[in-house]
């Protein structure tokens, strides 16, 4: 493996936001594991926000900040080499503050990783503050690496699917499943499900039908089968007072929960839509939110490379 600055290369790579804590060093256990899956590199970013520093700081300090993130940052990748010898790592110290700098970092086809809480370099990356900026504004797929890590083999990868809008980032989440060989499960919310991601978090007993039915998933199923030859997918239409507290409970099951969200620049909670915010917080599993734009002729994923959609 080869430890390098990370702005030598411009593939597609895993980014993982490190700070020091235990939430963000399983992340980049998780995000090393993921690389490896998927055969890409990996890029451990420190944010040791200078550029506010080298203002407001003594010089002493900023030096202080500088030494302390390089050395975790060789640390770290020190460790994963040990656990990961063939993955290509790049270590990057970033001058900025931590949503930018790893919202930077990310290449088009890349993902970047965050645990669930934080310290250090990163100030208190508390989801709630730096973890949702991150996904919010993220230009790439974002994972936030919380509850139970280890699953048994075949586990499978649910994908919270909405409606037919969600065909073109299913078919990345079958890619996630295929590199597990694990099935791919996806689930809709009857009658609740339609309305996560609006601009005002919906309030159960308020929320409209509208989920989709059995044949849409079945429609569904077959495009991803048809990118992923062999993949097996399962659906499941559940029904349930609440589409936060049903895929909450799904999470359970799940080796990753993935979920579109092409709201990132409402003002809804903090950004996100009422599910999506509750299942950051509270997911059983890592949960990978997959930001998309509606056009006029279908839906495009940002951040993917044109031959990767």
């Amino acid at each position: 493996m080869r430890t390098r600055p990370s702005d030598v290369t411009q593939d597609p790579r895993t980014v993982v936001g490190l700070d020091g804590s235990e939430h963000a060093w399983a992340a980049a256990l998780w995000g090393a594991a993921e690389a490896a899956r998927l055969h890409r590199g990996l890029s451990l970013v420190h944010a040791a926000d200078l550029d506010r520093l080298d203002r407001f700081a003594s010089f002493e300090t900023s030096e202080h900040v500088r030494d302390t993130g390089n050395a975790l940052l060789t640390k770290s990748a020190e460790q994963i080499r040990q656990r990961f010898p063939d993955l290509d790592v790049t270590v990057k110290l970033s001058r900025r503050k931590p949503v930018p700098a790893l919202h930077a970092s990310v290449r088009p086809g890349g993902t970047i990783v965050v645990g669930s809480r934080g310290s250090g370099g990163f100030g208190p990356l508390l989801l709630g503050s730096v973890g949702l900026g991150v996904v919010i504004g993220s230009p790439a797929p974002v994972v936030v690496v919380r509850g139970e890590l280890e699953r048994e083999d075949g586990t499978p990868v649910t994908a919270a699917v909405r409606d037919e809008h969600d065909a073109q980032w299913l078919v990345r989440a079958g890619r996630e499943a295929e590199a597990r060989n694990s099935p791919l499960r996806l689930v809709s919310v009857r009658n609740l499900l339609a309305r996560f991601g609006e601009r005002q978090a919906p309030r159960d007993d308020a929320e409209r039908p509208g989920a989709p039915g059995e044949q849409l998933l079945v429609d569904l199923a077959s495009r991803v089968r048809e990118s992923s030859p062999g993949l097996t997918v399962q659906t499941e239409v559940v029904t349930a007072r609440s589409t936060a507290s049903a895929l909450v409970e799904a999470s359970r099951h799940a080796d990753l929960l993935v979920m579109g969200s092409h709201e990132r620049r409402s003002a809804s909670v903090l950004g996100l839509g009422h599910v999506v915010h509750t299942l950051l917080h509270h997911s059983h599993c890592p949960v990978q939110i997959v930001p998309y734009r509606r056009e006029e002729r279908g839906v495009v994923e940002e951040g993917l490379r044109e031959d990767e959609g």
